[in-house]
């Protein structure tokens, strides 16, 4: 595996693209773990009522051992571990992983689920890695935000159509809102009426910051419990690709709570800031 800054002795940018391929060959490993699971259609359910698979733990204890090697004494906050009350201090600079994002997708069989891993620095991410691996789709977040292809387990220098990716400006028209498959509400449709919407499309898991990241779709609103490692590779990528994600009432969206056990508030990611300005009406209003 390519050597990261941190090994080499000097702690340079955590934004580096040396670290954030590094980061990104671990995550298209984990989809070799996962795969072979595929299918299977087996799985518990958590103390959340949320299903897990064998696919999730050994995921993530793949994940765990390489980050572990590859940001040694770099805290590791994952959704497994914390689930099985696993929960490590953290610091200034720690590591969120969902090793399989989208589980009911992944028992649907539809492809739509994914890898999540980011660093958080100061309570934001500053890199993130998203990788889908029924569809061999690759995002990675560092000083920019680029997609690739890339079969499950390869060598990052094998990926193919690697690429720049940006967010695209508001729509005149209105505004392509991305929506979940399995977690929409009436507090979530009810946000989403507070802005210009002219057409929904479905994904899953974190593939819809991915979505939006790469200028396909301009909102996606979130409203209930979402946890930390659902979100923070997301933010990092959208955010690398010029877009934004802030809580309900546009205030700076943060991680590290370990107080509140890494529970999320909802959210609206956009791609263009702009569209932000709403919020801000809104609360002006009240």
């Amino acid at each position: 595996m390519t050597s990261s800054p941190h090994e080499a002795g000097a702690r340079a940018s955590w934004r580096d693209s040396r670290l954030i391929d590094a980061i990104a060959e671990i995550a298209v490993g984990a989809g070799a773990v996962i795969m072979p699971h595929y299918g299977e259609g087996r799985a518990a359910t958590k103390s959340d009522g949320s299903p897990v698979t064998l696919a999730d733990g050994q995921a993530e204890d793949f994940i765990h051992e390489r980050l572990s090697r590859l940001l040694s004494g770099v805290p590791i906050v994952a959704e497994e571990a914390c689930a099985a009350k696993q929960v490590p201090d953290i610091a200034d600079v720690f590591v969120l992983v969902d090793p399989l994002d989208g589980t009911k997708e992944f028992l649907k069989r539809n492809g739509e689920f994914t890898v999540n891993i980011a660093l958080i620095e100061n309570r934001t991410p500053v890199a993130g890695v998203i990788y889908a691996p029924s569809l061999g789709k690759l995002w990675l977040a560092g000083a920019k935000a680029e997609a690739a292809d890339i079969a499950c387990g390869a060598r990052i220098v094998t990926a193919a159509g690697r690429r720049d990716i940006h967010t695209r400006k508001r729509p005149k028209a209105g505004l392509v809102a991305m929506a979940s498959r399995s977690h929409m509400n009436p507090e979530t449709e009810k946000m989403l009426d507070r802005f210009d919407i002219i057409e929904r499309r479905q994904a899953g898991s974190s593939m819809k910051f991915c979505l939006i990241a790469e200028g396909l779709a301009d909102i996606y609103v979130r409203h209930g419990t979402t946890m930390e490692w659902d979100t923070a590779a997301g933010h990092a990528v959208l955010a690398a690709a010029g877009g934004a994600l802030t809580d309900v009432e546009g205030r700076p969206f943060i991680y590290g709570k370990r107080a509140e056990e890494f529970y999320n508030c909802g959210f609206v990611a956009v791609g263009d800031p702009a569209i932000l300005t709403v919020l801000q009406q809104d609360t002006g209003k009240s």
